[in-house]
């Protein structure tokens, strides 16, 4: 487990057989969100204040590369082939597309006005970038790298997850607490779900039937059930609940 610490510009990584951490790597300046290859040989971690990404051989724990990215870079994302990694840059209303072989960035491409969550398809095709400033998600076609799809959803959107199909896209809305639901074929809003106070982040069961959704500023988790997009259930946690993870064990 790769876990980004921010105010220490390092990343600790924990063995899961022990719990226990195994080491901890020096990365960029104020580093802020962090993918694992498929394969699970490189981890990428953004660096907010200095410009680039750092990619992690998982093997030895060290950095093998320092990619300059964008502005900002905050939101990260890898390809299902693992060919390909997306960088959100916040500060200049891009995304970084990087060649993983080479550890170069090969295109920029212009999306909305900062640009935080992203995340690609489970069949790799499109990649969907949320924009904060302006309120809509950015649909970048993976095969020409170009925005084909700009879709209006609810106010400050701040992540973005697909259900195991990839058929629907939910997109938290922070500042209008709801969960807008993408139907990935059409690229359309066809629900909108409100939950509990600046949502952010969400996570699906393995059949894709339940979302959880942390609620920051209310203290809850809402569970959406997907077949009717509808919250089923809230639960009381934790102070400023941020991100989950659902662990699909019998």
């Amino acid at each position: 487990m790769y876990v980004v610490n921010q105010t220490g510009d390092t990343v600790s990584v924990i063995d899961t057989a022990t719990n226990g951490v195994i080491a901890v790597i020096p990365v960029g300046a104020l580093p802020y969100d962090v993918a694992v290859s498929p394969g699970g040989t490189r981890a990428y971690v953004t660096n907010q204040v200095s410009n680039d990404v750092s990619v992690i051989d998982t093997a030895t724990n060290t950095v093998i590369a320092t990619i300059p990215v964008g502005v900002e870079p905050v939101g990260v994302a890898v390809t299902p082939g693992g060919t390909r990694a997306y960088v959100a840059n916040f500060g200049s209303n891009t995304v970084s597309v990087i060649d993983t072989a080479t550890n170069t960035v090969v295109t920029t491409i212009p999306v909305g006005t900062q640009p935080i969550g992203m995340g690609v398809t489970p069949g790799g095709t499109r990649a969907y970038v949320v924009n904060s400033g302006d309120n809509t998600v950015s649909v970048i076609d993976t095969a020409t790298n170009t925005v084909i799809a700009t879709i209006p959803v609810g106010t400050n959107p701040w992540e973005v997850a697909f259900t195991p199909g990839g058929t629907r896209a939910y997109v938290t809305n922070f500042g209008s607490d709801n969960v807008s639901v993408i139907d990935t074929a059409t690229n359309t809003v066809i629900a909108t779900i409100p939950v509990g106070e600046t949502p952010i982040l969400v996570a699906f069961t393995l059949g894709g039937t339940r979302a959880y959704v942390t609620n920051f500023g209310s203290n809850t988790v809402s569970v959406i059930n997907t077949a009717t997009n509808t919250v089923e259930a809230t639960l009381g946690v934790g102070d400023a609940p941020s991100h989950v993870a659902i662990a699909n064990v019998p």
